[in-house]
Formats: C-alpha cells, sequence, structure tokens
C-alpha cells in the first residue's frame, strides 16, 4: 500500500502492522496538534486557514466530511478530495473526468498526499493516510487522526462554523467514550483485523468478534433509537462510515459475510434514518467503495473491480421502530 520511509516513497507495508499470529495491528497517526478556538494550541481557529486532503472512500476521512456538512464548514476549510483507488504512490489528487467530485490539490499543487507529508517533515518514516489536516499559514500538518480532527470540527470552530450543534454534550462524554472504544476496536477497525488478517486463526477471532459487537448494537438500538440514547452524538457518527460501507465492500472482500446490515433490522433501520440527516447522503459514495477496495493488491491480487456497487436500501424510509 506504501509508505514513506526517511521521507521517501516505497511501495511496501509496514512490518509492525501484522502480529505474530497474523493478526491486522494498526498503528497510531503520528500528527496529533490541535486547533484552538483561542488560538493557545498555537493553531487559532479560523475561516479560510485550514486545508483537508480527504478521500471519498475511506471510512476515516468520511468522519471528517460528515462534520463538515453537519457543522457547515464547507466554505470556512478547503478540500481536495482524492480519485478512489490506490495507485502507485498511494492518495492521488488530479482532474480526472472519470470521477468529477474528486479534485486537485488547489492550495500546494501536490499530486500525491505523501509530498505533503514529506513537506511538513522531510524525514518522516510511517504511513500517509486520509484524512490530513494541513496548516495554510505554517505549512505544517496540524492532524492526521480523524477522531481528534472532528472533535476540533465539533467545539473549535465557534462563530465560523454555520450549525453549533454539540454531538459531544458534557453530559453524554463518558458514554460516548466507552462507546467509541467498543465500536472502534470491534467493527471500525474490526472489519480491517478479518480483512487485512494474514492467518485464518486471527480471521477467525476477528470475524467472532466482529459479528458478537453488531449483534449487541443489534439489541441496544431495539431499546433506544441511537447508541448513546434519544439524540444522536459522535459515537453514531463514528460507526456509520462503516456500516455504509459493509454490505458493498466488508461482507465481500473483507470476507464479513455471516450477513449484510441489510438484514439486521434496527442497524439497517439506523443507517437509513443517520443517512437522511441533511447533508449527509451527499458525503456517500457507494461505487467508491467498491472501487477502494478492491483496488487493495493484498486482499485483490488480479486488481480486477466488481461493476455494480448495489445499496437500493439506503434510499428507502427507516421502518418504524419498535423499542423494546
Amino acid at each position: 500500500m506504501g509508505v514513506l520511509i526517511e521521507g521517501r516513497w516505497r511501495e511496501e507495508d509496514l512490518p509492525q502492522e501484522t502480529g505474530k499470529r497474523g493478526e491486522f495491528e494498526r498503528i497510531d497517526s503520528i500528527f496529533r496538534d490541535r486547533i484552538t478556538g483561542d488560538g493557545s494550541s498555537g493553531y487559532k481557529a479560523e475561516a479560510g486557514r485550514y486545508h483537508l486532503y480527504i478521500a471519498w472512500n475511506c471510512p476515516w476521512a468520511h468522519r471528517v466530511l460528515i462534520y463538515l456538512a453537519l457543522k457547515k464548514l464547507q466554505n470556512a476549510i478547503s478540500v481536495a478530495y482524492a480519485i478512489p483507488g490506490l495507485r502507485e504512490q498511494g492518495w492521488t489528487f488530479e482532474a480526472n473526468p472519470a470521477f468529477p467530485d474528486c479534485t486537485p490539490d488547489e492550495v500546494n499543487g501536490f499530486r500525491y498526499l505523501h509530498q505533503a507529508y514529506a513537506a511538513a517533515n522531510p524525514r518522516y518514516t510511517g504511513k500517509v493516510t486520509v484524512p490530513t489536516l494541513w496548516d495554510k499559514k505554517t505549512r505544517r500538518i496540524v492532524n492526521n487522526e480523524s477522531s481528534e480532527i472532528i472533535r476540533m470540527l465539533n467545539t473549535e470552530f465557534k462563530g465560523i462554523a454555520g450549525d453549533d450543534t454539540d454531538y459531544y454534550p458534557p453530559t453524554l462524554r463518558g458514554e460516548i467514550d466507552r462507546i467509541n472504544e467498543f465500536v472502534y476496536e470491534r467493527v471500525n477497525n474490526g472489519v480491517y483485523r478479518c480483512g487485512f488478517a494474514r492467518s485464518q486463526e486471527a480471521y477467525d477471532a476477528a470475524y467472532d468478534q466482529l459479528f458478537a459487537a453488531l449483534d449487541e448494537l443489534e439489541a441496544r438500538l431495539g431499546r433506544q433509537p441511537y447508541l448513546a440514547g434519544r439524540q444522536i452524538t459522535e459515537a453514531d457518527w463514528r460507526l456509520f462510515p462503516t456500516l455504509v460501507r459493509f454490505d458493498v465492500a466488508y461482507f465481500s472482500i473483507f470476507r464479513c459475510n455471516r450477513q449484510r446490515i441489510a438484514d439486521f433490522p434496527n442497524l439497517s433501520r439506523y443507517l437509513r434514518e443517520l443517512y437522511r440527516v441533511p447533508g449527509v447522503a451527499a458525503t456517500v459514495k457507494p461505487r467508491y467503495y467498491v472501487i477502494g477496495y478492491w483496488s487493495v493488491k493484498k486482499v485483490n491480487p488480479s486488481g480486477i473491480i466488481p461493476k455494480g456497487a448495489p445499496a437500493p436500501y439506503l434510499e428507502q424510509p427507516p421502518a418504524e421502530r419498535r423499542m423494546q
């Protein structure tokens, strides 16, 4: 999939992401600075100052796209959208008529995301990932951890954001954090632990844990409309990108094939309800998910991309809630 080694691009994987039993072990993001409303961090929340490198097909980047839409920050933060699929030098930004909603990098003129990483740190070694949040003023990467970027967008842009809804309210933070930890380990990253497993033992363990978690979430959503109760929170927006990719990508290419999200009454109702929140549907690109995941050589060496991307149930109205 490609990495930077001492600032130079190489077509290889990081060996530390595979454990002794063949299990996939995701490494932490490196750039972890913060934007603050008062600028005390060195990065002040300002309209026009920041730039995002995003890919429609990446679930981690999808979280950020959702927050840009929900918080109505599209005019305050510029975005470059990578074309879908893994390319020879990683995330690629170009004007491509096949993908009209993918845009070149008009801020720095980088064609490849690894150029931004090398510009921020010429001796950088590690993965090159979206989302990446860039500061135009200092010409540095601020942060490439999606969970932290969405928190900044949620709280630090008051007076700049067009919507001040708080998706991480103080009274629910403990519960949201507990749900996030469970969902990340077993579902968000769980599908990757299935897809990138290098042994039957590692795959079986990840598969069983994934579907046990989905069963638990299905039961939870039978008791209440959203993960943290009766209001939509950050926990829901962190789960949504995985659910919306599940049936068109993870079910097949990552071998997560016990059942589809469409086969879970509560999860599918919940997914359709979140999809209908204003602005969210425009962030969903099922065909790009197919292109993106089926272009990963280590799970699809032939590189043949399936033609379809069926997700018609997303457009159906949510079923009536039946709380237990």
